[in-house]
């Protein structure tokens, strides 16, 4: 019977098509697309962004890091959707999360 050596994690994340290789894409394109609004964003407003995705529907949801940070975005939606678009011009939509607390 032959035995098969295990394949290094680096192998299977760079295998395209393999679930890992999927999943690093799709990391690598939430992470890309936080940096870009990140960027764009001044830094008063920068700050409050933990994350981004865009759903297949076209909305682009934003996580902040607080309600208060929640809020303070929702005011600047029309920026938020038009920065989004420059990099998903799919974008027909923005919708603000806040970031889930853990409490000890």
């Amino acid at each position: 019977m032959l035995k098969k050596e295990p394949k290094p994690l680096s192998a299977l994340v760079h295998e395209a098509g393999s679930p890992l290789h999927k999943l690093a894409a799709e990391a690598h394109r939430r992470v890309s697309l936080t940096d870009h609004m990140r960027n764009q964003l001044p830094a008063s407003l920068s700050a409050g962004v933990l994350a981004c995705n865009i759903r297949s529907d076209g909305t682009l949801v934003v996580i902040a890091s607080s309600p208060e940070w929640a809020n303070r975005l929702r005011f600047e939606s029309v920026q938020l959707l038009q920065i989004g678009r420059r990099l998903e011009p799919q974008v027909q939509r923005v919708k603000l999360r806040v970031a889930n607390t853990v409490t000890d």
